[in-house]
């Protein structure tokens, strides 16, 4: 039923092809070099039909292989400009779409999952998908109460291809590895791999939207869309209209980009807090600006841009929100205390116990990434992320030699993935953000008086549990724990 390419031969046959282009087109430029073509001319050639090779394949694919596109698409602005270039115009093609499958696969979809009659659920369908991404397509079209909705159906044997796709893609990560200097593909190829099962469940999907929905319902900035049905392999939730982030990237005013970096930096932050989940799919299309509510009937003001959030298929359930370690670290890194850094790193398993480190190199190798808290606000930029990837890839700089001995935990993998992408997003965008109240909102830790305030609360509980035992003919002095 299926016109997704999912054998795995042929799927494997597809991207085995990627290292070998590579490899064709670096003899190509050699030749072209020797025939007296400058070094940069021909680089820029070769890395031009690169990206075309490249994204060709991740879009026709879709599955794993269009999801470690649009993973590796926020990490374009760390790019020197000479090489990515040729890249944005591909990825940018990732973010917001793929090739779409026929309508009578979609609607042999629908008849299975939801029935024969599923058209009487809808007053109008289009059959032309409205985006189409790496594991289903969204329709869309008129719930039967006349609320404007899309359908995301997906793509049939979706779960097969995710698999064979990343199984491949692992076996030849490192000639991935130039398209983001100082970043390691396969784990994040491997990360990929364990949310396969989650990123295949509508009802995991539905659950996280609607918590969401609900925390946000009222919310002057940030609009989630309600679920309206869901069912094996499709989900309909409220449409919302606006601009994709990505053309906000392209040809956005400075006023647009500014408030979508702020509410996507809020939304990263708060969202953990509110709901106990973080969503962890921040590319830009999955994201839109929605002008400002129509002006109230008193004739009060118009409002700011708002920010729509979609896709809540990969989650990371963070039931306390986001660790309070980060906001320590981070306070005492701004603080200039590198022991007390060092010491929580080590706590948390960044530093391995068979290794040791400074912990003044440390702090150097953490204050130029943490640069945007340390201000009232912050311009990201292309420039600075580069700046930031080209001092971590550099085998020669001590910030190479030092993170290479650095660990990430697997607690916090999809955490840092997280953070990364959004910062890569922000630094598309060229937004000026105030990180800063974001931080000083939304993260445990990150003011000194919510360490203050937990120490009280920690005294007064133990003061208590002292009194319980006292009462009880208990040892004076030995609190008992609650």
């Amino acid at each position: 039923m299926s016109d997704l390419p999912r054998k795995a031969v042929t799927r494997t046959a597809k991207l085995a092809a990627l290292p070998l282009g590579f490899a064709g087109r670096a003899t190509w430029g050699l030749g072209k070099r020797i025939g007296g073509k400058s070094a940069e001319l021909v680089a820029r050639e070769v890395q031009q039909r690169t990206a075309d090779q490249l994204f060709k394949t991740l879009g026709e694919l879709k599955g794993g292989a269009m999801k470690l596109g649009q993973a590796l698409s926020v990490f374009e602005s760390a790019l020197p400009e000479e090489i990515a270039g040729p890249y944005r115009a591909a990825l940018t093609k990732l973010q917001e779409a793929a090739p779409p499958l026929p309508a009578r696969t979609v609607h042999g979809v629908l008849t299975e999952r939801i029935g024969e009659d599923w058209r009487e659920y809808f007053l109008e369908f289009e059959d032309t998908p409205a985006a189409a991404a790496s594991i289903g397509q969204v329709h869309r079209a008129v719930w039967h109460d006349g609320r404007e909705v899309a359908v995301k159906v997906q793509y049939p044997g979706a779960g097969e291809a995710l698999l064979s796709d990343l199984a491949q893609l692992s076996r030849f990560a490192r000639l991935l590895g130039p398209l983001v200097p100082g970043m390691d593909i396969k784990p994040l190829i491997k990360e990929l791999r364990d949310r396969v099962s989650e990123e295949l469940d509508y009802e995991l999907e539905a659950q996280a939207q609607q918590e969401h929905a609900a925390e946000f319902e009222d919310d002057p900035d940030v609009v989630i869309p309600q679920v309206v049905h869901q069912s094996d392999q499709v989900l309909v939730t409220e449409w919302i209209d606006g601009i994709p982030l990505s053309e906000v990237i392209a040809e956005g005013t400075a006023e647009q980009r500014d408030r979508a970096g702020q509410l996507l930096a809020r939304f990263l932050f708060s969202g953990p807090a509110r709901t106990g989940l973080l969503h962890a799919d921040p590319h830009p299309g999955n994201f839109r600006l929605l002008p400002p509510a129509a002006a109230e009937e008193d004739g009060g003001p118009v409002g700011s841009w708002r920010l729509g959030v979609l896709d809540f298929g990969t989650v990371d359930r963070l039931p306390g929100g986001l660790p309070r370690n980060i906001g320590d670290s981070l306070r005492l890194a701004l603080e200039g205390d590198a022991a007390g850094v060092y010491g929580l790193l080590r706590e948390e398993g960044f530093v391995k116990e068979s290794i040791d480190l400074d912990p003044d190199a440390v702090l150097d190798y953490l204050l130029p990434i943490i640069e945007p808290t340390q201000v009232e606000e912050f311009t990201f930029s292309r420039g600075w992320i580069r700046e930031q990837a080209a001092r971590i890839a550099d085998p020669r700089s001590p910030a190479h030699q030092l993170g290479r001995q650095l660990n990430l935990p697997p607690s916090y993998v999809l955490i840092h993935r997280v953070t990364l992408s959004t910062i890569g997003v922000l630094c598309q965008l060229g937004a000026t953000v105030r990180l800063r109240d974001e931080l000083e909102a939304w993260l445990p830790g990150f003011l000194a008086e919510d360490t203050e305030t937990e120490d009280a609360e920690t005294v007064d509980a133990e003061a208590e549990g002292t009194e319980y035992a006292e009462e009880e003919g208990e040892p004076e002095g030995e609190p008992v724990q609650a």
